[in-house]
């Protein structure tokens, strides 16, 4: 009999055991029948792979075929703790991970024996220091970046260090509320996420950057559309320091969203402001304006509402005409965010399409680069801090993001390991063992709301120590001193590149001069075709 004919194998094996219990119950003992206890609901299950029709590999092989799924969902927990080296990257390292649960934890975190990076590696970054560093402690322990522009009548001193956008529905309450709570004993803030403000968000203090999404949750009119009275109710909490508008994120641009029926719980619901049980959609594009100035009629629309807030949107860079128009925008009706966020491609959510999560959307080194330079060519950065998000979980990350032009930055994925993640790749399928990012009750109830809170005010606390000790060793009193000429990064064995030789900087206020030479090579070709044929917006 070949493996071929396994479902008969598995029959005539089975008759067999069974045969051979009986016989053995009948000349030996009545207790061999508590065999069929085990061998009973293994039979029932080999028929069962044999009926179905949604799997060959249990059809062809029962029983055993069930091996292939069990085996396949312990492949990432293999591979995590027994095959990854400290090192490996899918997509935070081991090492990256240690550190971030070793400072939520207030355990030791220094480094034996030395680096185990390859310092001669292509792709190695390090920092600049001086011969005359400062005292530690003669630096801002929490450095802030103050947002709002000449037209924000209420501007709000940001940590350099925030907690990102995510929703509740996505993350569980008790990971909100530990969350919110540590961010209200830091001083730090927490992006609400484009799913609303939900109670669990005004739960314990913290301060909050509201984010508006497509599906405007929280000032949703019921035909879908902006509801400016529910705006300005919601907004006029004093826990709501910042706007944010999302036009796009890193782990999914141009792609909208669907709430599914059965996941659109009431509490959901009321949060949202839509109907329970019934899907709700989040298109790619917001139905609230259009075009460049029309997104800036819509900024100003919301600080008015909001009582002069800072207000800004989200974006991850894709064509780079387009924010090329938005500052031309920007310059034409005297209309200017107080902030702008630049998401980088390698941004992480649990509902991307593999394709958008792997090949769309500019790298964040790339995209704030070019976003800051094409600010400062229209002379529009002194009035507006940009805020950076991409896999940013220590000193020398924010130190980096800094050194490109940031004022201040999020963190997503290293807050949800600083309140228990452990990177168990489960976020889409509702069954988070830690309890981070899941609505199953069972397990949220693991997430322990006032102790993961301290460990997220302790990985906060300790990750901007050690920027401030960095800034310290590189002679610098204040982050705002970093520049692209302290991030060197090696480009093969013997050659080595400044951040400011491997993006550029451009003068101040050189695109209003119609100097447009004066932008980068990798953009110049597509500036120069830009002014010969005009622009879409124009």
């Amino acid at each position: 009999m070949t493996i071929n004919n396994f479902p008969q194998k598995f029959l005539a094996v089975s008759l067999l055991l069974f045969a051979a219990t009986a016989i053995a119950a009948y000349f030996l003992s009545i207790h061999f029948l508590w065999a069929l206890v085990i061998l009973l609901p293994l039979f029932f299950m080999g028929l069962q792979d044999m009926i179905q029709t949604d799997h060959a590999i249990r059809k062809t092989h029962p029983l055993i075929g069930r091996m292939r799924y069990f085996l396949e969902g312990l492949r990432p927990a293999i591979r995590q703790y027994f095959i990854e080296s400290d090192l490996d990257h899918t997509p935070f390292s081991r090492r990256k991970r240690s550190l971030i649960y070793q400072r939520a934890k207030k355990a030791k975190e220094t480094v034996p024996f030395g680096t185990q990076l390859d310092i001669y590696d292509e792709g190695y970054e390090w920092m600049t220091h001086s011969t005359y560093p400062f005292a530690f402690d003669s630096i801002e322990q929490d450095p802030k970046v103050s947002v709002g522009g000449p037209d924000c009548s209420q501007p709000y001193d940001l940590s350099i260090f925030n907690i990102s956008a995510m929703s509740f529905g996505s993350l569980s309450a008790n990971a909100v509320m530990a969350m919110n709570k540590g961010a209200a004993k830091g001083g730090f803030a927490q992006n609400t996420g484009e799913g609303g403000v939900s109670p669990y968000h005004l739960s314990q203090g913290g301060h909050l950057i509201w984010q508006i999404g497509t599906g405007y949750f929280g000032c949703r009119a019921d035909d879908g559309n902006f509801d400016p009275d529910k705006f300005a109710k919601t907004v006029d909490h004093p826990d709501i320091k910042m706007v944010e508008i999302k036009l796009s994120q890193g782990a999914k641009p141009g792609h909208g969203g669907i709430l599914p029926a059965k996941k659109n719980t009431a509490e959901i619901a009321k949060i949202r402001g839509v109907q329970a049980g019934t899907d709700v959609l989040s298109p790619p594009y917001h139905k609230a304006f259009q075009g460049p100035e029309g997104l800036l009629q819509f900024v100003a629309q919301l600080r008015q509402l909001s009582k002069g807030r800072p207000i800004g949107f989200k974006l991850c860079i894709g064509s780079e005409i387009e924010f090329y128009d938005l500052c031309k925008a920007m310059v034409k009706t005297g209309i200017k965010p107080d902030f702008i966020t630049i998401d980088g491609g390698e941004g992480g959510t649990g509902a991307a399409p593999v394709e958008f999560s792997d090949s769309l959307g500019m790298p964040l080194r790339d995209g704030l680069s070019f976003a800051v330079d094409t600010l400062r060519g229209f002379d529009l950065k002194k009035d507006i801090k940009v805020l950076a998000a991409g896999k940013i979980s220590c000193g020398f990350d924010l130190a980096k993001t800094l050194a490109l032009g940031a004022d201040a930055c999020y963190s997503a994925r290293a807050m949800m390991m600083a309140v228990g993640c452990i990177q168990a790749l489960e976020c889409h399928t509702n069954k988070c063992p830690t309890g981070v990012a899941t609505q199953n009750k069972q397990l949220m109830k693991g997430l322990n709301v006032p102790d993961k809170a301290e460990r997220i005010y302790s990985f906060h606390k300790k990750t901007v120590h050690a920027l401030v000790e960095l800034l310290a060793a590189a002679g610098m009193k204040e982050p705002s001193e970093l520049s692209r000429k302290h991030i060197l990064r090696r480009i093969s064995m013997s050659e080595v590149r400044r951040y400011d030789q491997l993006y550029p900087e451009i003068p101040v206020g050189c695109l209003l001069q119609g100097q447009e030479g004066c932008l980068p090579d990798l953009y110049r070709k597509e500036m120069l075709q830009y002014l010969e044929e005009g622009s879409n917006y124009e």
